[in-house]
């Protein structure tokens, strides 16, 4: 049986408009015009006992959404959840005890206690026996190299040695599900690399079910074995990493700087993306050609300053997926 299993969700937001300036505040207070935001059109998925789950998409697609309501923060508008066989919202208490959440750029520690005061805090507020208490805290702070900053106020804190803290807060009392929206965000290669390996040694050594939101495809291609591409409140596409991979996610960015102005490059196996007064950017397909054979190419008969190679940025991703599906912006 499924750990999490999401039917046919749907979240619907009414929000208040008006038009700008002082005469469009006072016709807002007259007559006051809203509009409905679809946050989530029926999503569905379910999610097996120690599986790691990448959800990606842009801003605005229904990831954080998706994450408050599976947390019990939101209540869906319809559609049916189950964790662990319970309803997130309806039986929050008992729910929130087995789960351990963490928001990018929200904080579960208290702003002006030290760190460790905070854990404590955590402790009691989810009944951790002493003993296991201990052996948690131990484990996580050696982890996550925490040692210098317990008795730090979390305001002191560099945002790496906040979002340490916050996953260790988040797995104090031992969850058997984890939720990570944007757990990386702005962090630093370090830091970065030290949340990947504390989530990956989560999920392969203890068997911690985790869903990732996240921008970042290093994220998703350093952990996730599945991945989940929402758009515009809707799943565009529910496969293995591998398969993704080798389709949409293959695509690649080639960013040359000239010495000079641009030239109009005619390659047939790259096609032109951006060109400014110095500068091109290609996309292409490695499967058909690598980026060296195009830098080579490129070389040869131009000055060239610098290249940059990287993966298709997440919101071209999810315009494929569209161009691929038939579907315009208003979906």
């Amino acid at each position: 049986m499924p750990q999490v299993v999401v039917r046919d969700l749907v979240k619907t937001y009414r929000v208040a408009e008006r038009d700008p300036g002082v005469l469009g505040a006072l016709r807002g207070v007259v007559r006051r015009r809203h509009r409905v935001v679809e946050a989530l059109q029926g999503v569905s998925f379910s999610l097996a006992e120690g599986e790691l789950l990448g959800f990606i998409g842009p801003n605005g697609a229904g990831k954080s959404t998706t994450i408050k309501i599976l947390s019990g923060i939101l209540v869906p508008t319809s559609g049916d959840v189950r964790v662990d066989g319970r309803s997130p919202f309806d039986d929050r208490i008992a729910h929130v005890g087995r789960i351990g959440v963490v928001f990018g750029q929200r904080t579960q520690l208290w702003w002006d206690l030290p760190v460790i005061d905070g854990f404590e805090l955590l402790r009691d507020i989810y009944r951790v026996p002493a003993a296991r208490y201990r052996r948690s805290i131990d484990e996580l702070v050696g982890l996550l190299k925490l040692e210098s900053v317990l008795h730090q106020p979390a305001r002191q804190l560099s945002l790496g040695q906040r979002m340490r803290a916050e996953i260790a807060a988040a797995l104090l009392h031992e969850p058997r599900l984890l939720f990570l929206d944007e757990p990386t965000i702005g962090l630093d290669a370090p830091s970065k690399l030290a949340v990947r390996e504390v989530v990956k040694r989560l999920n392969r050594e203890r068997g911690v079910t985790v869903l990732l939101t996240t921008h970042d495809m290093h994220d998703i291609e350093a952990l996730a074995e599945r991945v989940i591409v929402i758009g515009h409140g809707r799943v565009l596409a529910d496969s293995p990493f591998d398969a993704l991979r080798d389709t949409v996610l293959a695509e690649r960015h080639l960013r040359i700087d000239f010495s000079g102005p641009a030239p109009r490059l005619q390659l047939p196996d790259a096609e032109e993306v951006t060109c400014d007064a110095n500068s091109v950017e290609l996309r292409f397909d490695p499967g058909r050609t690598n980026a060296a054979a195009l830098i080579a190419r490129i070389v040869a008969e131009h000055a060239v300053d610098d290249v940059h190679v990287e993966r298709a940025p997440i919101e071209a991703v999810i315009a494929r997926f569209y161009d691929l599906h038939g579907a315009g912006d208003g979906a």
